[in-house]
């Protein structure tokens, strides 16, 4: 049986007024900001020629290992940010590696100061080369203080997992122990570098042959981590 339209004129315009809110409905929930209270990490990028890119998968392992373990909203992506950017202070936990050089200008070291002094964490992890620029970095960063080797009882070595003996060894490069020290700020540990370790070579176990018990430590350590710089920090 055909319908006849023209009869109920009334019928159409309401489709038609239908259609129109539901079109602006859906235009608003794609062009409104959307809450994000998702915990974030930032890898930092620098000047100089080092690869701070290395080992992508290293960060991405680690946090899906350490979403499985801590009792925050952390998100499953990384970014990666200009370590002069105003964007870094976005974020309450930032990774810093690589093999070669890198170098920051005075606006650099002037931002990562205010990142840290703001309550971020910054974590810098030795991939076999970088540690005399990382000791310049120091120097021109934080030139008042005071760089010194953890002690095993910091909160750090005893967050989620325990780790009294300190830093773990991940991966061999020479054969000495593995070291980790710390520069504080306000009386809070705002800084971690780690030398000997490789860290992060533990994280990406996809493409490291490490000991299984060695990328465990690694993960658990890196838990450790993010733990701290977001429950201490901010």
């Amino acid at each position: 049986m055909r319908r006849n339209f023209a009869k109920h004129p009334f019928s159409i315009l309401s489709l038609l007024l239908l259609f129109s809110l539901l079109e602006f409905a859906e235009l608003q929930a794609a062009t409104a900001p959307q809450a994000d209270d998702e915990l974030r990490v930032a890898r930092l990028q620098y000047r100089g020629g080092g690869d701070w890119y290395n080992d992508p998968s290293a960060l991405a392992n680690l946090i899906r290992f350490a979403r499985q373990h801590i009792p925050l909203s952390l998100s499953d992506r990384y970014d990666d940010v200009h370590i002069g950017s105003r964007d870094l202070h976005r974020y309450a936990f930032a990774f810093l590696t690589g093999h070669g050089n890198f170098v920051v200008n005075d606006a650099e070291a002037a931002n990562v100061r205010e990142f840290v002094d703001n309550g971020g964490f910054l974590y810098i992890d030795d991939d076999w080369g970088l540690d005399p620029y990382v000791q310049e970095f120091f120097r021109v960063t934080f030139p008042d203080d005071e760089v010194i080797e953890l002690p095993h009882s910091h909160p750090v070595y005893h967050q989620v997992f325990s780790f009294p003996n300190g830093i773990p060894k991940i991966h061999q490069h020479t054969g000495k122990p593995a070291q980790a020290f710390g520069i504080f700020r306000n009386g809070r540990l705002a800084v971690l570098y780690t030398y000997e370790t490789s860290l992060h070579d533990g994280w990406a176990y996809d493409v490291h042959d490490n000991p299984q018990e060695a990328v465990q430590a690694a993960l658990r350590m890196g838990t450790n981590l993010l733990m701290y710089a977001f429950t201490s920090s901010r």
